[in-house]
């Protein structure tokens, strides 16, 4: 038994003001031709599946267009929710959807949902759980303290009673890392600040499989079992140097299961090139066509340069982003650095009187200080 696992298409997403959209459309037609050769039985679809809660009349298109071609091949499809989707939008029409075999879970309504696969081997359970809060959970768990995203994972799963002598695949968008180790990320990924999204990789234990959606590059975390599929595209600079891929997964009896992982190949890269204005625009022309990559130039030149992006759009029409390393830029950085040292050093009255002055124009008096200290004692501000 065969499954497709992908993720994180983000259909409809801009970077830097270009439009992804037929670059969508060309790597989804790849996983079409993908599925006719490999022939599986159901597509694993693990959020952020929209780039936008509202998704654009053009996304819609291109998601029903994909959907349409993957029931017409009676391929099953296994869909949740990402942070990015509208759950209440990705859900609309599921329970009609259904009976052609597109089961979505769209919204948390208190359980996993479940569906099962046979084959020779016996049943695999599948499992779908959107993406969840804290917030979102409590209400079907009052009697349970729910604090982290992982307390909210971990009382959802418990209370499913997953069997273990049985196949268990789990489809989630959550954010794993595995005993303090941390997956890679990127720039285009939204995390919560100081790691509250956190999940320990040990809470799915008791599934076979674990197919995850919300870092864009593809990796297991834990265990080789509990893997992010990726992003099928780049959607940022940070992703520039990451093999972008569809992963395989093959079941056979309880406790066997190969992994196999498909290269993409999109129609436009995203990279970075780096040097003086003037070579760049050398190498460029020297390329019997122009480049159709999505580029972002580092320019080295020390000397002021006319018209940057204007003279590499001509070699390079695609280009997205230009930045600037030479002795200037790293002054800049080395003043950033200082500056932030000094607001380290500060106490938070000290921060507030300052950004009050500049706010107004005019120093706090005396009694808004006072004021302002007890303000922060209160909360338990380290004042002087």
């Amino acid at each position: 038994m065969k499954f497709l696992h992908i993720a994180d298409l983000h259909i409809g997403k801009r970077v830097n003001e270009f439009s992804m959209l037929e670059d969508q459309k060309y790597i989804l037609n790849q996983i079409l031709r993908l599925v006719d050769e490999v022939k599986p039985v159901g597509i694993l679809m693990a959020g952020d599946i929209y780039d936008k809660c509202v998704p654009s009349g053009e996304a819609v298109e291109v998601l029903d267009e994909f959907l349409t071609e993957l029931v017409s091949r009676k391929v099953q499809l296994f869909i949740v929710s990402g942070n990015h989707d509208s759950p209440e939008r990705l859900n609309f029409g599921s329970r009609i959807m259904q009976k052609n075999g597109v089961h979505i879970a769209g919204t948390f309504d208190g359980k996993l949902k479940h569906l099962i696969i046979k084959d020779e081997f016996g049943p695999v359970n599948i499992y779908l759980l959107p993406f969840v809060k804290p917030a979102i959970v409590n209400p079907y768990y009052a009697d349970h303290d729910i604090l982290s995203y992982e307390d909210a994972v971990r009382v959802i799963i418990e209370a499913s009673q997953i069997n273990g002598r049985e196949r268990n695949i789990l489809i989630a968008h959550q954010f794993l890392t595995s005993g303090g180790q941390q997956p890679e990320r990127s720039d285009s990924e939204t995390l919560a600040v100081g790691g509250l999204d956190n999940i320990d990789s040990s809470v799915f234990d008791r599934f076979d499989y674990v197919a995850l959606g919300h870092l864009h590059g593809p990796q297991p975390i834990g265990r080789d079992m509990i893997r992010y599929a990726g992003s099928p595209l780049k959607y940022s600079f940070s992703e520039a140097r990451q093999h972008k891929s569809v992963t395989i997964l093959e079941l056979v009896q309880k406790g066997t299961l190969d992994i196999c992982v498909v290269p993409l190949t999109a129609l436009r890269d995203m990279r970075e090139i780096k040097g003086p204005l003037k070579e760049l625009v050398c190498v460029g022309a020297s390329s019997p066509n122009p480049s159709q990559d999505y580029i972002r130039a580092i320019l080295t030149d020390e000397d002021e340069v006319y018209d940057a992006i204007g003279q590499l759009r001509q070699v390079y029409p695609n280009i997205m982003r230009i930045d600037f390393e030479n002795s200037r830029s790293k002054q800049d950085i080395n003043s950033k650095t200082a500056a932030t040292g000094d607001v380290a050093r500060k106490s938070p009255h000290e921060l507030f009187k300052e950004f009050y002055t500049k706010q107004n124009n005019l120093e706090m008096t005396e009694d808004q200080s006072h004021i302002i200290q007890e303000v922060l004692e209160q909360v338990g501000g380290v004042v002087k």
